[in-house]
C-alpha cells in the first residue's frame, strides 16, 4: 500500500474494515446471506475468507469498484443470489456457470464487452440481468440459450441489432427486456415463447414486426408491451396509438402478412442509429 499517497488509504481503510466486519460477523452467526453493498470495494481479495464461507446462498456486492471477479467465486456452490450491479467488471470468469444453486445473477451498470465461453450452462438460473452493458449478438457465447431455466432475461441498454432466433429455446421465458438497444428487427421465434408476459422493445430502430409476436398473449391486463421509441410502418404506428392490444389484432391480420413479406422481400435500410452511446458510462475506462 506504501504507493499510495496516505489520505486515499484513509477512506479506503474505514470501508475495508466496514467489509472485514461484515464477514466476521456472518462467520460467527453462521448468516448466509451477505450483504457488501456500497463498501467502496475495489477487489474481492481484499475481502479475507468471503470465498470459505461455503454455506452462504446469497452475495450482495452492488454500487462498488470492482473490476474483476475471481474464479473462486465459484467455491460458494450454496450460492442462489449473486448481485454485482453497478460496477467495474469487464469480465466475468468462466467459472461463474458452474454455480450449481444459482437462480438470480445480476451484472447490470459494468462494463461487460462479452461473456465468457459456456456462459449459458448455469443449470437453475431463472433470472439473468445484463442491463447497460455493451454486449451485442457478436459477443454471446454459443450456448448462451441453453439456458432453458430462464424466467426473466434483462438485456436493456446494450448493443444489440439483432436478437438470435435461438431466443426460441427459452421455453419458460416470462420477461424479455431488449429496451433501448439497436434493434433492427426481431426474428420469428419469438412468437415461440408461449409464457412470454413482458416484452420490452421500446427505443430500438424496428419498423415491422413477425407476425408471430401476434400470437402471445400479451394484450391481458397482467402482461405488458412496450414498443414505443421505434420506427413502425404506418399501419403499426396507427395500431400503437390505440394500444398494445390492438397492434397484435393487427399482427395477426392478413393484411399485415402481406405487408410484412414484402417489407421482408424489399430489404430496406434499417433507420440511422440515433442514440451516441460513446459517453455511456458502461464504455469508461478504470
Amino acid at each position: 500500500m506504501s504507493h499510495h499517497p496516505p489520505v486515499s488509504c484513509i477512506p479506503n481503510t474505514g470501508k475495508m474494515s466496514k467489509a472485514k466486519k461484515v464477514i466476521e460477523e456472518a462467520k460467527e452467526i453462521n448468516n448466509p446471506e451477505i450483504d457488501l453493498v456500497d463498501k467502496g470495494i475495489s477487489s474481492l481479495d481484499e475481502i479475507p475468507g468471503l470465498f470459505s464461507l461455503a454455506n452462504i446462498t446469497r452475495l450482495s456486492l452492488s454500487h462498488n469498484k470492482i473490476q474483476v471477479v475471481p474464479a473462486a467465486l465459484a467455491n460458494l456452490t450454496n450460492l442462489e443470489i449473486l448481485n454485482f450491479a453497478n460496477n467495474h467488471i469487464e469480465e466475468l470468469p468462466v467459472s461463474l456457470s458452474s454455480l450449481p444453486k444459482l437462480r438470480i445473477l445480476n451484472v447490470s451498470l459494468n462494463r461487460l464487452y462479452g461473456l465468457p465461453r459456456g456462459f449459458g450452462a448455469f443449470p437453475v438460473l431463472e433470472i439473468l440481468d445484463l442491463t447497460y452493458n455493451n454486449l451485442n449478438e457478436k459477443t454471446l457465447p454459443g450456448n448462451f440459450f441453453m439456458m432453458e431455466s430462464l424466467r426473466a432475461l434483462y438485456l436493456g441498454d446494450n448493443d444489440f441489432e439483432y436478437l438470435p432466433s435461438e431466443i426460441g429455446n427459452l421455453k419458460n421465458l416470462q420477461i424479455l427486456s431488449m429496451r433501448e438497444n439497436d434493434l433492427i428487427e426481431v426474428p420469428r421465434e419469438l412468437g415461440q415463447l408461449s409464457r412470454l408476459r413482458e416484452l420490452h422493445l421500446q427505443g430500438n430502430r424496428l419498423v415491422v414486426l413477425p407476425p408471430e409476436i401476434g400470437s402471445l398473449d400479451l394484450a391481458s391486463n397482467k402482461s405488458v408491451l412496450r414498443l414505443e421509441g421505434n420506427f413502425w410502418v404506418p399501419p403499426i404506428e396507427d395500431q400503437l396509438k390505440l394500444g398494445p392490444s390492438h397492434v397484435l389484432d393487427y399482427l395477426r391480420s392478413e393484411t399485415y402478412r402481406v405487408l410484412y413479406s414484402r417489407h421482408m422481400s424489399a430489404k430496406p435500410p434499417p433507420p440511422p442509429q440515433t442514440l451516441d452511446k460513446s459517453k455511456k458510462a458502461s464504455r469508461a475506462r478504470s
